[in-house]
């Protein structure tokens, strides 16, 4: 099946199983392998990236499920030379070990930031009525509980996801 994708700002044309998952097809298809295939079942949030600026969990959708959304992965967010705020502060704050679930930590935190923004409020906020989550280090652990990193860097994710709300950079 012809399925049209737009990743990391570039339009694809990929000739695709009906029940390719968007994880496979990035993986198999792009060769963007810096989403990770942790469990395939959706609990580890190894395969996070961003569609049209929110996070999901690659392997659980079908990719054509996203033919006109934008798709952005590790790979789309910044460069070796122009590192993205929040893979800068991961890399300021030491934030991995062994780096499996660092690119889809990365990509649930850019999400995650976005909707406590837009003030979306998870099972930590304080106040659900009002217009914005403080960024605790509650709020950011809960909010960011759907990515498990089996080396317990959390600590350093979540300094590196306070140093970007905080509007830290570099």
């Amino acid at each position: 099946m012809q399925t049209a994708l737009t990743v990391n700002g570039r339009a694809r044309q990929l000739d695709l199983d009906p029940c390719t998952s968007l994880l496979d097809a990035l993986r198999e298809h792009l060769h963007l392998t810096g989403t990770k295939k942790g469990c395939d079942h959706g609990q580890c949030g190894a395969c996070t990236v961003l569609i049209n600026g929110r996070r999901i969990n690659a392997c659980l959708t079908l990719a054509v499920m996203h033919e006109g959304d934008e798709i952005v992965t590790i790979e789309g967010l910044g460069s070796p030379n122009a590192l993205h705020p929040m893979q800068a502060a991961f890399v300021d704050q030491d934030a991995f070990q062994c780096g499996y679930c660092t690119a889809g930590q990365i990509c649930s935190a850019v999400g995650m930031l976005a909707e406590a923004k837009a003030g979306w409020p998870s099972h930590a906020t304080a106040d659900v009525a009002g217009p914005s989550a403080v960024l605790t280090d509650a709020e950011i652990r809960e909010r960011m509980s759907g990515n498990i990193c089996r080396c317990a860097a959390y600590p350093n994710i979540v300094a590196a996801i306070r140093k970007v709300a905080e509007g830290g950079d570099r």
